[in-house]
């Protein structure tokens, strides 16, 4: 079963939601599972790209923008718009404002909430939807 986890971070901004983003996937990384992380639009993309790069000093995760070329040695972290294939799905960082396809087979979600009421109010949908399909889900408030 899909477990799914809402980090509901003390901060407003979406820099910090990004930055928390890429500790998580890179301590998913240094445990060798597969990260994507679904974004609303090629904007919210290149944010990560970019900070997957340089968000700690001396930090190197090697990642790829969907759609990845065919790689001998993929990348185990993705970053795209439109969900990975099935096999490559392990830990699926949600940053788009909608709820990820219910039929693939995440072993996690994980949902990052900036304090900020429109956020806040996205999230709970999200977490109702999540609750309807059975998901087992867990609260972390930073």
């Amino acid at each position: 079963m899909t477990g799914v986890s809402f980090y509901i971070l003390e901060q407003e901004t979406e820099l910090e939601k990004y930055i928390f983003a890429c500790k998580l996937i890179e301590k998913a990384y240094r445990r060798g599972q597969f990260s994507f992380v679904l974004t609303k639009d090629d904007r919210q993309s290149q944010i990560m790209d970019d900070l997957l790069w340089s968000f700690r000093p001396g930090s190197f995760i090697p990642h790829d923008k969907m759609p990845a070329t065919a790689k001998a040695n993929p990348p185990r972290v993705l970053i795209g718009k439109a969900p990975a294939t099935d096999d490559q799905q392990t830990l699926l960082v949600n940053l788009s404002e909608k709820c990820p396809d219910m039929d693939s087979q995440n072993a996690r979600i994980i949902e990052i909430i900036e304090n900020d009421e429109t956020a806040k109010a996205a999230g709970r949908a999200r977490y109702k939807q999540y609750q309807s399909a059975g998901f087992s889900i867990e609260t972390h408030r930073l």
